[in-house]
């Protein structure tokens, strides 16, 4: 059997969703609708209902911008998923 020495690689620790919503809001996101139809731009607030006001927002079908919006509400039983693009 061999022996294992520890790891040294550190990691960030990981947080929870609602960790992760609070660390994006003023920062720059991907909206994925359930339609497939993506949202970027600078995530404004959201409520529990996942309910989202953005700014500065393009609208994406297919990777292409198809509109830009100065802001943009998109009703929460519509998000698939949020993604941070930017670093945090």
């Amino acid at each position: 059997m061999a022996d294992h020495a520890p790891s040294t690689e550190t990691h960030k620790p990981i947080g929870s969703p609602t960790d992760f919503l609070k660390g994006v809001v003023g920062k720059r996101v991907i909206v994925r609708l359930t339609s497939g139809v993506d949202y970027k731009g600078v995530l404004s607030c959201l409520d529990g209902y996942m309910n989202i006001a953005m700014e500065q927002t393009e609208e994406n079908v297919h990777g292409r911008v198809t509109n830009r919006y100065g802001d943009t509400f998109i009703r929460g039983n519509n998000v698939l998923y949020i993604s941070a693009d930017e670093p945090l």
